[in-house]
Formats: structure tokens, sequence, C-alpha cells
């Protein structure tokens, strides 16, 4: 089979877009729409609802159903996540699911194993793997803090290669429908490496009011997490991806879709002159 043909009967069916109304799937919703693909939103409200924890839910949200987008709340390196995406994997293939693009992070050991059961699934594969969203600033559990003017976090001075959704739209968008992307592993980045200092700094000359970084232990965030009624395991996420590992840049971005990807203070002036951190 061609890769055209490929990519035609990849757009003859439904797109089924897991997390469809969170930070990357919403974005790859729109994109799919915008270009003339049915889309079904995979969530808890839904229709048909979609839920992680109920497979009694997966039969209905593939039905006719031919690439899907899997991404899995909180992470893919919680517990059961590698459980829940081998058994989907294999249940939307038998359902006539070929195409499977995979939302992966980057330094994430525990989500290989995610990984490797999406590729044994015997699906066309994708696999995308992320830094630390920019958005998580503007749509996440960074928001409140940086409302309050203070990033109290767990991670020193460690840096980051924040990646804007955005960009990791336009990836997943582009290898659900085109077939040149299948059996490819895409590390994603921004331009630039930045420690919270300086994302700190990035935001407070882009709202206009200062925006303080002070860092505080695994155990004092990990309590603040408790608090909010957010997974603890945060912690020991950001303490694994943050000891160095993911201090490099990687290129996927430009290897996907031959751009740039966007730099954090362009996201930032952007999220602010639209009002995301008003107060």
């Amino acid at each position: 089979m061609t890769n055209t043909e490929n990519t035609q009967n990849a757009q003859q069916g439904t797109i089924l877009v897991i997390g469809g109304t969170g930070k990357t799937g919403r974005r790859v919703a729109e994109r799919l729409t915008a270009r003339g693909h049915s889309v079904r939103v995979g969530s808890r409200s839904g229709e048909p609802p979609f839920v992680w924890e109920d497979s009694s839910t997966w039969g209905p949200a593939l039905e006719g159903v031919t690439a899907a987008y899997i991404t899995y709340y909180p992470d893919l390196a919680f517990p059961g996540a590698t459980e829940h995406v081998a058994e989907f994997s294999r249940f939307a293939v038998s359902r006539g699911a070929r195409r499977l693009v995979l939302l992966s992070g980057r330094g994430e050991e525990l989500a290989v194993a995610g990984e490797d059961k999406v590729k044994e699934s015997g699906a066309d594969w994708t696999i995308v793997r992320s830094s630390f969203f920019n958005q998580n600033f503007d749509e996440s559990f960074f928001r409140d803090p940086v409302l309050a003017g203070e990033l109290a976090l767990p991670t020193g001075d460690a840096v980051e290669a924040f990646v804007d959704a955005d960009d990791i739209a336009d990836v997943v968008a582009a290898a659900l429908t085109d077939a040149k992307h299948i059996g490819k592993t895409y590390e994603l980045s921004g331009p630039r490496l930045l420690s919270f200092h300086d994302v700190a700094a990035e935001l407070s000359k882009a709202i206009g009011r200062e925006i303080s970084y002070i860092p505080v232990t695994k155990d004092e965030y990990r309590a603040a997490l408790v608090a909010e009624g957010l997974p603890e395991d945060f912690a020991e996420l950001f303490e694994t991806v943050l000891d160095g590992r993911n201090a490099h840049l990687v290129h996927g971005v430009e290897e996907a879709l031959g751009r740039k990807p966007k730099d954090f203070s362009a996201f930032a002036q952007e999220a602010a002159a639209r009002g995301a951190w008003n107060v």
C-alpha cells in the first residue's frame, strides 16, 4: 500500500482524540476539524464518553474510528498507565483503528513501557515525546502560582526546554494524517533551555508585574499538591525528569514539520495579550 493510500485511508474514518478537551487534545481536534476530518472527542463528557478506567466505554468511542491520538492523564509514567494503554491499543487495532499516535514524555523511563505496548499492538504507530508544556503556566497547575506572583517548585536550578502545545498539536495532527510519520519517534522541545528563574523573568516581562521563583523541597511541594487536590506523584516526576537528563535541545518539531518551534517568550507575550493572567 502506498503512502498516499495509507493517508487517504486515515482520512476516510473518524479520528478519536483521547483527552480532546485537554491542552494538546483540544488543539489537535481543532486542527483536524479545520482540515475536514471527522473527529470524536474522547473524554468523560464526550458523546459517547471515554473513561480510561472503564473499558466498557472504549468500544462505543472506537465505533468507525480509523486513527486515534492517545494521551493518558495524569501522565504515562503513572501507575496503571502501561496496562491501560496496552489493553486499549490492542483493542483499538482489533476494532479497525490502524493509526495510533501516542503522547509520551522526554526522559520518562516508565513511559517507555507504554510506548512499547503501542508498538506491539500491530498499529501503524508514531510516538511523540514532549518536554514540559508552556501551557502549564496558563492552562494548568502552574497558573494559580503565576497569578499569586510566586512559583514555588522543587526544581532547584534545573533547566528545561519548554515546548508549546501548539507545536505538539501540529506534529500530532500531521502524524495522524500523513503516512510518512509512521514508525517515527519524535522528541519535541522548544528552541532554548530555560531555568525556572528564567521562566519567572520571562513571565514578569510579559505580564508587567513581578513573578518570583522560589525553590522548595520535594516534600514541601508534595504537601502543596495534596492540599490542592493534585496527584502527589507529580513531585516524584519533577525530580526525575529535571535531574539533568533533559538538559539539552531536541529537534522533533523541525524533523516532523520542517520549521522551528515556538519560543517561551513568544508564548508568554501571546498569553498575556489575551488576558491569561489578568487578576
